[in-house]
């Protein structure tokens, strides 16, 4: 009940309709506003200093502890994304070397206005998600919604649990939940990759901020209408197609699912079978004082193995969108489909579709010089649509176990945008 009500509530705050651990992690920033950019760079350095000496010289307390072991011993591609991400978390936080990597369009609003937020998110959402996962609140509403979550989209129930705290709170809670889950063996490599990449959704919160940003506030229920149509709509198509369709159904560690959890036996119903398994759970929950040591494991994790990831390539995308014409050209492609689709100003759009890929907020910003009230509409809703962007969700799907790459998460960024265009196009121009 305790973590229904923090991560699953709707409650409005400050005009908002936010979830208590959004309200908390706010709170949390707030109250270590002075300290925060200095424990982060703390943080991203000490990470990529043990990761570094790990790997040069293999500390036996570090190979012999499971949880340390799978913190510090990585490959050497995340030994130089941690690496990169320290370099650039100290050129940033002292403001030196080349301005392109530390400017307030790039390593500045990562570390400043990004990361804060992150930090509060994973303390928070890290030490109390053991309140949602390990007292039986999954296996209950996920046996209630296998019904409708495997014929549609062929996934388990409780990926709707997923798909709930990232609407209601933030996308990053529904990311560290899939993570979590596929690490326990709940979700295959192909639920976890869809769950992650599909149903991670951008929150209410963010999305009034993105609306306001192209000055149509007056429109944000037929805007979040319309996010949530086109959404279903991918989430339907999207995992049909390469590269999702070919992730394999085995769990982390390479079984397979062997179907029982979808089963509901002679006697039951599926209330009364999700209602057995959830008490089984929670008959069999740890100690509070395991429960504990599992929530600082769960938020250390985060911390160490994810921050870094977030300012290296968040950094590295926001410089090639700023200061390269690389998303422009990429966006050229979308032209004669943004005419067809009757759209005005259909270069200037071109211009910002791809870029969101770096960063959810640059097409708004962007699109915020656009006359038209139906193309500025098209642009937030599809920005908000598209889901996969390097400077958070990106980095966090790939600083987490979840399996894809970055060629992976770029392929699902454009077959998202080319299945949802359409459906936001056709709904702005009921609305227009």
């Amino acid at each position: 009940m305790i973590g229904l009500l923090l991560f699953m509530t709707p409650i409005n705050y400050q005009g908002a309709i936010t979830i208590p651990i959004a309200i908390g992690a706010k709170s949390l920033q707030n109250l270590l506003s002075d300290y925060l950019t200095a424990l982060i760079l703390a943080i991203v350095i000490i990470t990529a200093t043990i990761t570094t000496l790990q790997r040069a010289y293999t500390f036996s307390v570090i190979k012999n502890n499971r949880f340390l072991n799978g913190l510090f011993s990585v490959s050497p591609m995340w030994l130089i994304i941690r690496i990169i991400g320290a370099i650039f978390t100290i050129l940033t936080f002292y403001g030196v070397g080349p301005e392109i990597v530390y400017s307030n369009d790039t390593g500045s609003l990562v570390l400043n206005d990004l990361l804060p937020v992150l930090f509060c998110v994973f303390i928070l959402a890290g030490m109390l998600l053991p309140l949602l996962l390990n007292f039986g609140l999954l296996e209950l509403f996920g046996t209630l919604l296998t019904k409708v979550m495997r014929p549609i989209f062929n996934l388990p129930g409780r990926s709707a649990i997923d798909c709930i705290a990232s609407w209601l709170g933030d996308g990053s809670v529904g990311i560290l939940l899939t993570a979590k889950q596929y690490e326990a063996r709940y979700y295959t490599q192909r639920e976890a990759a869809v769950i992650g990449t599909t149903f991670s959704a951008v929150s209410i919160t963010f999305s009034l901020v993105v609306i306001a940003q192209v000055k149509l506030e007056h429109l944000f229920i037929p805007f979040y209408l319309c996010v949530c149509g086109a959404g279903v709509v991918a989430a339907y198509i999207v995992p049909k197609l390469p590269p999702l369709c070919w992730k394999k159904d085995l769990f982390i560690d390479q079984s397979e699912r062997n179907g029982e959890e979808e089963l509901t036996p002679h006697g039951h119903n599926v209330f009364t079978w999700g209602f057995a398994l959830a008490l089984h759970k929670a008959d069999n929950a740890a100690t509070f004082m395991e429960t504990l040591k599992d929530g600082l494991k769960n938020a250390t994790d985060m911390l160490f193995g994810i921050l870094p990831v977030v300012m290296a390539i968040g950094t590295i995308a926001l410089i090639i969108a700023e200061h390269t014409p690389i998303f422009e050209y990429l966006g050229y492609p979308f032209i004669p489909l943004l005419e067809l689709l009757q759209i005005p100003e259909a270069a200037a759009a071109s211009q910002t579709i791809v870029v969101g890929f770096a960063d959810m907020f640059i097409p708004s910003i962007l699109a915020s010089t656009i006359e038209s009230d139906m193309t500025r509409f098209v642009i937030a809703a599809m920005s908000v649509t598209q889901l996969i962007y390097m400077s958070e969700v990106g980095a966090l799907l790939l600083g987490s176990k979840i399996p894809v790459n970055m060629v992976e998460l770029f392929i699902i960024f454009i077959l998202r945008t080319l299945v949802t265009l359409p459906v936001i196009a056709g709904i702005a121009h009921l609305i227009f």
